[in-house]
């Protein structure tokens, strides 16, 4: 088995057993391409003290960039070898190497979480009997709020797209469904038409690890659904549209998450709102706007689909916030 056989093994692995997103396996697979053309560069691999590279170290490698190494030196190390082979002191190195190209704390945390999942599935497989990354310590990270908008700036940026046509409707929809139910962008682009359940008025929501939840959704979401959806059908081309697919581009085919950030950013631009806010801003809105109006914690949670009640408390820091800036505001004695 070679080395790319044994990563690939590993994305298998959290595809097809942990259910893991295709996104979420494409960033594990960038993070094992860089720690194994380390490996096999002058810095990472036995005997190489020329300090030459193989996969360009100076430039920063948090996307796949689709480079393959393909060196006669290369190929004739023992890939595999070499990525079992790894002791904590060259893990150890790998993240000092990581520090000297300036990555952040989080961004070295997630490479070293690869690391720790991918070392852990060699180790269940028989393939190492020790994890090199048993005794390494994630790096303390700075603990940040997420952003969120005021329910004014929500009002705004709802109020943008022109719902006179087809495509603004659809997008009025879209933007009306991620803040009524708070899902992530990629459950968005994954609903069907069916998902929608307008007696009930909920929602058919499949999350991550391929679990379904169904939520809430409020009659303003669901009229502006109602609204793209008989536009829709009145299209002249309605019957070349994925049938299946709520949200459609022009062409028909799914929406993408990208092009869903892409009319994010253009309604942000034509609302005046700032331009850094991504649809995740819209699910934080969602949980922040719930919290300051009185929904519990456990509630809050199961509508975000977090497994764990830790990740739903990083909202409470903010409603925390905004009840001791409106103390400092009001007491006579604050």
């Amino acid at each position: 088995m070679t080395e790319n056989n044994l990563i690939q093994e590993f994305l298998n692995y959290l595809t097809f057993e942990r259910h893991f997103s295709p996104h979420t396996a494409k960033c594990y697979s960038a993070d094992l391409r860089q720690f194994t053309e380390y490996l096999c560069s002058g810095k990472g691999a036995p005997g190489g003290s020329d300090g030459s590279s193989v996969g360009g170290f100076g430039t920063r490698t948090d996307e796949p960039s689709g480079s393959t190494i393909a060196t006669a030196t290369s190929t004739a190390i023992d890939l595999r070898q070499i990525v079992l082979a790894v002791d904590t002191d060259k893990i150890r190195q790998f993240l000092s190497f990581l520090g000297q190209l300036d990555y952040s704390k989080s961004t070295t945390a997630r490479k070293l979480a690869t690391l720790r999942s991918f070392y852990k599935f060699c180790r269940r497989r028989g393939y190492i009997e020790d994890n090199p990354l048993a005794t390494i310590r994630t790096p303390k990270q700075e603990k940040r709020l997420p952003k969120f908008l005021e329910i004014e700036q929500i009002e705004k940026l709802l109020s943008t797209p022109d719902t006179n046509t087809l495509l603004g409707a659809r997008d009025r929809a879209m933007l009306e469904v991620l803040y009524s139910t708070g899902m992530r962008v990629s459950e968005l682009v994954d609903m069907n038409i069916m998902d929608v359940d307008f007696e009930g008025s909920t929602i058919r929501i499949r999350g991550k690890g391929k679990k379904q939840r169904t939520a809430p959704v409020g009659p303003t979401a669901l009229v502006a659904i109602q609204r793209y959806l008989e536009k829709r059908r009145q299209d002249p081309r309605s019957g070349e549209f994925d049938q299946n697919a709520l949200f459609a581009n022009k062409h028909g085919q799914r929406l993408s998450t990208r092009s869903v950030r892409r009319k994010l950013d253009k309604y942000l631009a034509e609302a005046g709102l700032d331009p850094t806010i991504s649809p995740h801003t819209l699910r934080h809105s969602f949980a922040t706007h719930m919290l300051n109006n009185g929904a519990d914690l456990r509630s809050v949670q199961e509508l975000l689909g977090h497994q764990s009640l830790s990740t739903t408390q990083i909202y409470t820091h903010l409603t925390s916030q905004r009840l001791k800036q409106a103390y400092d505001d009001a007491h006579p004695r604050a």
